[in-house]
């Protein structure tokens, strides 16, 4: 009786915990309410482990302590210390800590079975394994390019797609043959360290525009994996967690590459943005920009103070100057002159899903005045003037105009359509796509030349003094 009673008492743990995942990742859909998902989301994996470590048998609960005492001082530090220029490697980072953590729950699953287990839990066990592997792999060949560390064009060799599949395909071999012979832990040990080859040889081709798919493709696969060690291990929250976050990466992935209007097959095989020699060599004549006009900060504030209606369009230079703060200034500063002022969010703007919405949100910008492209694009013909921060590719009339161009058919926001441009920019370098960006030679188009936090400091201060 009291071990049904305890049996009753941990599924309805399991059930609370579960529920806390659902609707964590539910409020997360939203800036406004992404904060308290995270807290439910950490509450719900709390008790996961609390119960699980009061229901299961420990071998010894002093190695558990360190482990949990080691990881807190780490989440810790991280979340104090870690800029949110590098938000997006501590994500790829924790994609691939998930990653090996479930290939290494289900290593020593099988070597704790020493062969005994039935067939779908050997199933489940080689994927847990191989998944895992991969994405831990993969996810720190992400993090080396998102951090400089790792070249981030493309990197391709003649038949690297054949290869890639014959590799895929000698894993699945492997795991068949892993299944129907358990003992020979010699295929165990290869097929693992195939899959960790193959996420290597995966990620490399993968150019720095598509990390934020990148990025979640192999958020999906960590829940994946995780979700398969659940079934090896028979633990119902790690399945439903692991399978939440697997589905929730997926949607997201599938979200990403809608919005840069391309296949994830293209994205994962099509070494986008890599530079061909020949390319290269007549890469300054294609380049070349005619009528640019650029204007001193002086004459930049004479533009916004005749608006009415401001737009701003940040993108990854900003998060690299660090200027979100100064842009929420700004605009503070304009809406005391009784001007509207919005900030127009692209879904690929920057380097992972959110990236503008998590920096924004950290300068305390309302979440009201965040507004995604499908919405704010109606606005831009009806706007005065866009501020564009650090933004390229996401802003491009190619992706509208030009059917030769690679990044033709991608969703962009419709800044051209306004009835006067900033733009914010170092030079006149090409984004991620290595394409010329005819917005900056148009006549509604002023260039401000500079770094994106002094620059637009510069603009806030010649604002106060009119």
């Amino acid at each position: 009786m009291a071990s049904g009673a305890l049996l009753l008492i941990v599924d309805l743990a399991y059930l609370i915990a579960a529920s806390a995942f659902i609707l964590g990742i539910k409020r997360m859909s939203s800036p406004r309410t992404a904060k308290s998902g995270n807290f439910l989301a950490a509450l719900g994996m709390l008790i996961a482990i609390v119960i699980t470590l009061i229901h299961q048998d420990i071998v010894d609960y002093r190695l558990i302590g360190i482990g949990i005492f080691a990881g807190t001082v780490i989440g810790i530090l991280s979340a104090r210390l870690v800029a949110m220029t590098a938000m997006p490697q501590m994500v790829a980072i924790f994609n691939g800590f998930g990653g090996i953590a479930s290939a290494l729950v289900a290593a020593s699953e099988y070597l704790r079975a020493t062969g005994q287990a039935d067939i779908p839990t050997l199933i489940t066990l080689v994927l847990g394994t191989a998944i895992g592997a991969l994405t831990f792999s993969g996810s720190m060949i992400a993090f080396g390019k998102l951090q400089g560390w790792v070249y981030q064009q493309p990197l391709t060799y003649p038949f690297q797609n054949v290869v890639n599949s014959l590799f895929g395909a000698g894993l699945i071999v492997l795991s068949v043959l892993f299944v129907v012979q358990p003992y020979e832990i010699l295929f165990y040990i290869i097929l693992t360290g195939l899959a960790f080859l193959l996420g290597i040889l995966v990620v490399l081709p993968i150019g720095g525009a598509d990390m934020p798919v990148v990025i979640s493709l192999l958020n999906s696969f960590s829940g994946i994996a995780a979700a398969m060690t659940g079934f090896v291990l028979m633990n119902k929250v790690l399945i439903v967690s692991g399978s939440l976050v697997g589905a929730a990466g997926l949607i997201l992935t599938q979200i990403m590459c809608k919005a840069m209007n391309r296949s994830l097959g293209n994205v994962m095989f099509g070494a986008f943005g890599k530079v061909e020699p020949m390319a290269a060599a007549g890469k300054g004549q294609k380049e070349t920009y005619s009528n640019v006009k650029s204007a001193t900060p002086e004459e930049a504030v004479l533009i916004l103070d005749a608006a009415t209606s401001v737009i701003m369009v940040p993108g990854y230079g900003l998060a690299v100057s660090r200027a979100q703060h100064s842009l929420k200034e700004l605009a503070d500063q304009l809406k005391t002159q009784g001007k509207t002022v919005k900030y127009a969010i692209h879904p690929v703007a920057g380097r992972m899903p959110g990236h503008m919405n998590v920096l924004l949100a950290e300068a305390e910008v309302p979440y009201d005045e965040l507004v995604e492209m499908e919405q704010i694009n109606p606005e831009f013909d009806r706007t005065d003037t866009v501020i564009v921060a650090g933004a390229n590719d996401v802003t491009n009339p190619a992706a509208r105009n030009e059917p030769g161009s690679p990044i033709y058919g991608m969703p962009i926001l419709d800044v051209d359509k306004a009835k006067s441009v900033l733009v914010i920019k170092r030079s006149l370098s090409s984004g991620f796509a290595g394409i010329k960006n005819p917005l900056f030679e148009s006549e509604k188009t002023m260039m401000l030349f500079g770094d994106a936090k002094g620059m637009i400091d510069q603009l806030t201060k010649e604002l106060k003094n009119l």
